[in-house]
């Protein structure tokens, strides 16, 4: 599902004549499967965010390649990593990055918009994705509305409306409580199992990471364990 080749990366800090080069990550290699829930851990500026975003091609390697099913990701400009990223993978954020001025309906359906769908399709697989989440009552409310773990879950709907094969999610039970995490959890074990997606976590919580078949941590901006 994922191949991570010799990826390293750094950012440039200040003015031309006085940049300074800050290290991030440095010569990662690892593979993900098709199917596996898998955790990259690590501590606050370990680099594990920035490798979710180079995974994600929000920014580009300075050194390296990433394959996602067979594509070299690397190789994509732009425009054709956005069009990949909406057929190939789904985001679940740690704030949920819902849209307040729409309903959760309205969350939901966005990416079948973007992707052209007609509107008797968009909205048959909108609501088939609120009943799977568990909020088919609610595709009216707006996100201040709902609560956390609801939010959370119009959130996982959104990723999963496309149908993509993986999903990569950023501390997604950063904003929740205990209790609502664990439902989550349980979630997102439940949609692994049933509908074979592949998650890619980041966490430092020791309770998210150990869901996964298994753990890549990063310590530095290299990899300490995993792959």
């Amino acid at each position: 599902m994922i191949k991570v080749k010799h990826v390293s990366h750094h950012f440039e800090m200040g003015k031309k004549g006085r940049k300074t080069v800050l290290p991030v990550l440095h010569d990662l290699s690892f593979e993900i499967h098709k199917g596996e829930i898998v955790a990259i851990a690590g501590k606050s500026g370990s680099g594990k965010s920035t490798l979710l975003n180079l995974i994600s091609g929000f920014i580009r390697p300075v050194e390296g390649e990433i394959w996602i099913e067979g594509t070299k990701v690397t190789d994509l400009n732009e425009s054709q990593f956005a069009d990949f990223r909406l057929e190939h993978i789904g985001f679940i954020f740690q704030n949920f990055q819902l849209i307040p001025s729409m309903t959760a309906y309205e969350n939901i359906e966005l990416p079948l918009i973007l992707k052209g769908l007609d509107v008797k399709a968009r909205k048959k697989k909108t609501e088939e994705t609120l009943e799977k989440v568990g909020l088919g009552q609610f595709g009216d409310h707006y996100p201040s509305e709902l609560s956390g773990g609801q939010q959370q879950r119009v959130s996982i709907a959104r990723a999963l409306v496309s149908n993509p094969p993986l999903i990569l999610a950023d501390e997604p039970t950063g904003s929740l409580d205990s209790d609502t995490e664990s439902e989550l959890l349980d979630f997102i074990k439940q949609l692994n199992e049933e509908l074979g997606i592949t998650f890619l976590i980041i966490t430092h919580d020791e309770e998210v990471a150990s869901i996964g078949n298994r753990t890549i941590v990063v310590k530095d901006g290299q990899m300490v364990q995993g792959g």
